[in-house]
């Protein structure tokens, strides 16, 4: 997914609604300072979300992916040092938003390299699936590049929700 162009966003857009803030059901968001940590707040801010949502069922995948999404934006997406420099936003920023059928995480950070998924059948190491976690637990995934007065990317997921009357009693 991880490619240039409209093409990033194209399965973001599939059968969703306009990508307006206004169309958006719910979203919430926080900052995530530069540090290890950060994975553990991002999960309790994701468990709060959701449930809060009245989407606590769907927290397993969901924390797995935002785990992953925020662990690559840490350890992959920021400039040498890790520290924030004091004053400045925290380099790293959790998005969750909702639409009627669908759920984005989405994880911004201030580089400009492209997510990779690396290639590997070694699944002992320690390290390095990341991205196939993300694509195997999410719908799809991708990554775009910001522009204007932010600088970096992000990288997201989008989850497929059950519409409205496709629940256990949907006639």
């Amino acid at each position: 997914m991880g490619t240039n162009g409209s093409t990033m966003l194209e399965p973001l857009r599939q059968g969703l609604p306009p990508l307006d803030p206004a169309a958006v059901c719910d979203a919430a968001s926080c900052a995530l300072p530069a540090r290890y940590e950060a994975v553990r707040e991002a999960r309790r801010f994701t468990r709060g979300t959701l449930d809060q949502w009245d989407m606590g069922d769907r927290f397993d995948d969901v924390c797995l992916v935002v785990s992953e999404l925020v662990t690559n934006a840490l350890r992959h997406g920021l400039p040498g040092t890790p520290a924030c420099a004091g004053g400045q936003e925290p380099p790293v920023r959790l998005h969750l938003m909702r639409w009627t059928e669908r759920l984005v995480c989405a994880v911004r950070d201030p580089s400009h390299d492209s997510p990779v998924a690396r290639e590997t059948d070694d699944f002992s190491s320690e390290s390095g699936r990341g991205l196939f976690l993300v694509d195997s637990f999410s719908d799809s995934w991708g990554w775009h590049p910001l522009a204007g007065a932010l600088s970096g990317k992000v990288v997201w997921a989008l989850f497929r929700l059950p519409g409205p009357g496709s629940g256990p009693n949907a006639e």
